[in-house]
């Protein structure tokens, strides 16, 4: 499994993705290095389809991502159980990197 965390510099949330992506691994005992991406240009969001700081993807797909989301260097935000959050859940990555 290959996992991608893509961010721009100041995102407020990225290391709080990051640090969740860690537990979510953990909890499912799987050992992978999350490569990091710093997307700098609009050029470069596209070519990520980037749709906001903190981007997660697995095995090259961002399973996060609605459909009429734009492409671009901005926040994200994710629907959680317990509101908006700048991050998913734990049992939500458990979730998607579980394949359920």
């Amino acid at each position: 499994m290959r996992v991608q965390l893509l961010y721009f510099d100041g995102c407020p949330h990225w290391e709080l993705a990051d640090g969740r992506l860690g537990e979510a691994l953990e909890a499912l005992g799987v050992h992978v290095d999350v490569e990091k991406i710093l997307v700098t240009t609009p050029e470069q969001a596209d070519e990520w389809s980037f749709r906001g700081s903190p981007s997660i993807l697995v095995d090259g797909q961002d399973r996060f991502a609605e459909p009429d989301a734009p492409v671009g260097l901005s926040c994200r935000l994710y629907r959680t159980p317990d509101g908006v959050q700048g991050s998913p859940t734990v049992d939500q990555l458990v979730q998607v990197l579980s394949g359920t």
